[in-house]
């Protein structure tokens, strides 16, 4: 092959390379600019517009249920739930792993809330990029007393999640009022999951 032919083929080469990256820095900015479902969401909640929660189905991976009202326990029969079905209560729901250390931290707060709210308020655990059996390692360590389900990538966007943990308060018709972005607060928590209680049917 003569040296000419080989140097084009090498431009050629980078060439290529340099339109995939730029395809791929296209992605991006457009998920940053809005294109990402959630960001909108995002931006909604923060905006104090309480939109509407995404009616995802969830697998189940952890069924304790004794902290939720008896009238909803019914629904984890069939090893799926639907954010639907827990219309009619507030709901805590809070995207964690077992490989993330503010959510350890956030485990023993969200737990003792759950006991003290017990049967009034539905707390759901979301476990994000995680093995199931390391799920459920750290559920029992930390002794979770509500139902764990396990999200896929889409539930990731259409909450438009950028990291973990994060926590959405949602009121009894389905609309989230409040998210925390990266380890609850005590007080902040608090006053949050009292706004939420206190929403309008």
């Amino acid at each position: 092959m003569s040296m000419r032919r080989r140097s084009l083929l090498l431009t050629g080469a980078r060439a290529l390379a340099l339109l995939g990256v730029a395809a791929l820095f296209a992605v991006l900015v457009y998920r940053i600019a809005g294109g990402n479902p959630g960001a909108g969401l995002v931006r909604a909640v923060a905006a104090h517009r309480a939109p509407a929660t995404p009616d995802v189905r969830l697998a189940i991976i952890w069924r304790r249920s004794e902290t939720w009202p008896p009238r909803l326990r019914g629904v984890l029969r069939h090893g799926t739930l639907s954010l639907h079905n827990l219309r009619g209560y507030p709901v805590v729901i809070n995207f964690w792993a077992s490989w993330c250390t503010p959510c350890e931290r956030d485990a023993g707060l969200l737990t003792s809330a759950a006991e003290a709210q017990r049967g009034r308020v539905v707390f759901l655990a979301v476990d994000v990029h995680d093995y199931s059996s390391d799920a459920r390692r750290f559920l029992s360590a930390h002794h979770v007393p509500f139902v764990a389900v396990r999200s896929g990538a889409s539930v990731l966007g259409l909450f438009g999640l950028v990291g973990l943990p994060e926590t959405f308060f949602i009121d009894r018709r389905g609309r989230i009022r409040g998210m925390t972005r990266g380890q609850l607060s005590t007080t902040s928590f608090r006053q949050q999951l009292a706004a939420v209680s206190r929403a309008a049917d």
